[in-house]
């Protein structure tokens, strides 16, 4: 265990962190959405699966929920065929133009699933052992302006594994 560069949490109390060694970094999860700031979350991802032989798990998430009534809509029952294929359309065509963009030797994975983005993204990189996430700060959400995006903010606080989250 390492101390934080203050030795300090923001509450001034001594805070220790995992250090993980870069060798130790096999998978990858890279949750995407077709903004610039995932496409630069996706840039980090390659460079350090070059550097550490690692694969990457690109994930796009359909965001199916919203307000209905005041109450959160959080299962695919809610939404009619259409809109569920249209958002799996979606997610399918980044996920492919992303693996058109990846340097030859770099291994990588696509999955396209449907739900609440913190949820699905925390649920893969649990199944899947992801020794790393890597993020954008804010995606194509329809709120703006936040210093940190909820999802974002979300994995960071809720993740069982180290979380990047790049600008």
């Amino acid at each position: 265990r390492y101390y934080n560069e203050r030795g300090k949490n923001l509450s001034g109390e001594m805070k220790f962190i995992e250090v993980r060694a870069m060798s130790e970094i096999k998978r990858i999860l890279v949750p995407i959405d077709g903004s610039e700031i995932s496409e630069r979350a996706v840039q980090q991802a390659v460079n350090l699966a070059k550097a550490n032989n690692a694969v990457i798990d690109f994930l796009y998430v359909a965001n199916i929920t919203g307000v209905m009534s005041g109450q959160q809509m959080t299962a695919n029952v809610f939404l009619p065929e259409l809109v569920l294929d249209a958002a799996t359309k979606t997610g399918d065509a980044i996920l492919e133009r992303t693996m058109s963009k990846l340097p030859a030797g770099v291994a990588a994975n696509t999955h396209c699933e449907a739900g609440n983005p913190s949820t699905v993204i925390l649920e893969f990189a649990g199944d899947l052992n992801s020794d790393l996430i890597i993020m954008g700060t804010r995606g194509l959400g329809a709120i703006k302006g936040m210093l940190l995006g909820s999802v974002s903010q979300n994995i960071i606080e809720r993740a069982k594994c180290p979380v990047m989250v790049v600008k």
